[in-house]
């Protein structure tokens, strides 16, 4: 089963269809059908363990779907690659790493190139551009091992932006950052898509820090996923689908919780991974 939009024609920045991913043998992604367009904010929601990062990889190129495929301006990946930013899920970096953090977004522009050469003027310029865009002009000289898990996100971020790709993919970019930190990511993020036009598919297991934003939601749920307008997606009837048994939609004070029917046998999906976290 699965819920997409019927929307997608050759102008769509990014389409997936009908994909199917089995990872060692099990089914990871069945029939998953979605689309991204220019310049738009989509949030790649569902719980721990349910494909959203297998879903990423496959766009990337790294891993291939058993079904279906990745389209980007309506043709297969390819080259078009370059054209796609990447921040991953977890990065380690060394405190004592030689490495300001102007040096990583630098090597977003040459980092495929050997030996140390000097950087142009173009170069440079384009390092801080992207660095003011993420507000990060304050620690830029810093080692970038050094600094807190909301510094390196920027840093992260403004690493795979500075390539001036079409469409950034963010990996749990929130996990592990605390409320306001997760704010301030989710708000830079939301400018630059405004000011640049380059679109986002950002993944999280909470969606609520994430409903001012969002124009488009692809909720990712037992190996399925249904995709739309927020008040299209986070619906009872769609959401049931998805999770094979009745949930409920509560829409409290601007934020939503989705719930079951606690008399009733729940899924481990849903009982061990709350699909939604109000905070």
């Amino acid at each position: 089963m699965s819920h997409a939009d019927d929307r997608w024609d050759e102008s769509t920045l990014l389409r997936v269809e009908n994909l199917d991913v089995a990872v060692d043998g099990r089914t990871i992604v069945r029939d998953a059908s979605f689309g991204v367009e220019h310049g738009e904010f989509t949030g790649l929601i569902g719980s721990n363990g349910t494909g959203k990062t297998t879903l990423i990889r496959v766009i990337l190129g790294l891993l291939a779907p058993a079904h279906g495929r990745v389209l980007f301006h309506g043709q297969p990946l390819g080259r078009s690659r370059r054209s796609i930013g990447y921040v991953p899920q977890k990065v380690l970096l060394d405190p004592d790493m030689p490495v300001r953090a102007r040096d990583l977004v630098a090597l977003g522009l040459d980092g495929h190139r050997f030996g140390v050469a000097r950087r142009s003027r173009d170069t440079n310029d384009a390092v801080e551009e992207m660095l003011e865009a993420v507000e990060a002009q304050g620690f830029a000289d810093r080692k970038v091992g050094s600094l807190s898990g909301g510094e390196q996100q920027r840093v992260l971020i403004a690493h795979a932006l500075v390539s001036q790709p079409e469409l950034i993919l963010l990996d749990e970019p929130l996990a592990n950052l605390d409320p306001g930190s997760a704010q301030e990511i989710i708000r830079l993020l939301h400018r630059i898509v405004s000011r640049q036009r380059v679109a986002v598919l950002l993944s999280s297991h909470e969606m609520n820090p994430l409903l001012p934003v969002m124009d488009r939601i692809v909720y990712v749920a037992n190996g399925h996923v249904a995709s739309g307008t927020t008040d299209e997606v986070i619906r009872p009837e769609v959401l049931s689908a998805l999770y094979g048994h009745h949930v409920e939609v509560l829409r409290v004070h601007g934020r939503v919780l989705v719930v079951t029917d606690p008399s009733e046998d729940v899924p481990s999906t849903l009982a061990d991974h709350p699909p939604i976290v109000v905070e």
